[in-house]
């Protein structure tokens, strides 16, 4: 017994070293989300450029899309921003929240930097960052064209990801929805 005993700090040692080994091994962009298969959450936002219209998620459905969280204060969207502007030009539709901000930053930011967002979607507060998830900004959801979320991406997107890892899923995404 007393031999057991002895053993106990050791196998617990063991036990924690393997889990946190384990760890070295995981892609921190690939955070689960309990939400991939779900309905984009139920909102009504105002949206940035004009605060008068009121968005919800019906806004997000007709075609596929990438719901980017970003903000003026996060850095990562800064060096993210012009990708996310060649996307939208080359056709990549892309939907924007901006998450726990203020507007005429965020506003003066898409006027000096251009705006790649088709929609721009204003979560002062961060309810609608709340419901998806977000653990911080930049985040991107990958919505197919019924607002059904398929797919999250955690960090900056730069054009390396976009081509090996991103443009695919957007791709099947398109596929889908052209497909009879």
């Amino acid at each position: 017994m007393r031999r057991l005993l002895l053993l106990l700090p050791l196998l617990a040692f063991l036990a924690i070293a393997v889990f946190l080994y384990r760890g070295l091994f995981l892609d921190p962009s690939e955070l689960p989300s309990a939400l991939i298969g779900k309905p984009f959450p139920a909102f009504s936002l105002p949206a940035l450029d004009d605060p008068e219209r009121t968005l919800s998620a019906d806004d997000l459905k007709g075609r596929p899309a990438l719901v980017n969280v970003w903000a003026t204060w996060c850095p990562a969207c800064r060096h993210e921003h012009p990708v996310l502007n060649k996307l939208a030009e080359a056709g990549v539709v892309i939907h924007g929240i901006n998450y726990k901000d203020q507007r005429e930053p965020a506003q003066k930011w898409l006027r000096d930097l251009h705006n790649p967002y088709q929609l721009n979607i204003e979560d002062a507060k961060g309810s609608l960052g709340l419901d998806l998830g977000v653990y911080g900004a930049p985040e991107t959801f990958f919505v197919d064209a019924k607002g059904i979320i398929r797919h999250k991406y955690v960090g900056a997107i730069d054009e390396r990801i976009w081509r090996e890892k991103l443009a695919p899923i957007y791709r099947e995404l398109v596929d889908e929805a052209q497909a009879p």
